[in-house]
């Protein structure tokens, strides 16, 4: 019992310095960085991630092919799949968290995270936002700063706020 508090109390302090401090820095070659998000329990492929990204947790997977770039944030307290071949501009955000709505003394109720997938091939422009428990379809495109907080059908573009499909690909 003792040692499962132990492991938990120093679950997010490992995962500050190992992941988001480490793992995160321009120091580290990107062979090292995939090593150490494995170590963590991320399910990476031969996938690039840029230095500068911040997780929340371990329920990250990322296919073959793919890259991440710089500055994106995933608050994957739900799991969050980016398939195979798939590109993600600077500064996307993953939310993968929202709350029933509460009484009038606290409207941000019950937590409920929902997982978020990225089907292979799409492409999801710079300073996108992502909402929970969205998929966006295989071969789409999400125009830079997009907010997609419902399901993109696959290989069609997708831009604004909210996210509309404005063309089939």
């Amino acid at each position: 019992m003792l040692f499962k508090q132990l492991k938990k109390a120093l679950r997010r302090p490992a995962r500050d310095i190992l992941i988001n401090g480490m793992a995160a820095s321009i120091l580290v070659t990107k062979t090292l960085r995939r090593m150490l998000y494995r170590l963590y329990g991320m399910k990476i492929g031969n996938a690039w991630i840029a230095p500068g990204c911040e997780f929340v947790s371990d329920r990250l997977e990322v296919g073959d092919g793919s890259w991440i770039q710089r500055g994106c944030v995933f608050d994957n307290n739900a799991a969050v799949k980016i398939g195979a071949n798939c590109d993600v501009a600077f500064n996307v955000i993953f939310i993968t968290n929202t709350h029933v709505i509460g009484n009038e003394n606290r409207r941000a109720g019950k937590g409920t995270p929902r997982p978020i997938t990225v089907e292979n091939g799409s492409w999801v422009g710079a300073g996108s936002i992502i909402l929970p428990g969205v998929t966006i379809g295989a071969g789409c495109i999400v125009g830079a700063g997009s907010v997609v907080n419902k399901d993109c059908l696959p290989n069609g573009l997708y831009a604004g706020n909210p996210a509309k499909r404005i063309k089939d690909l």
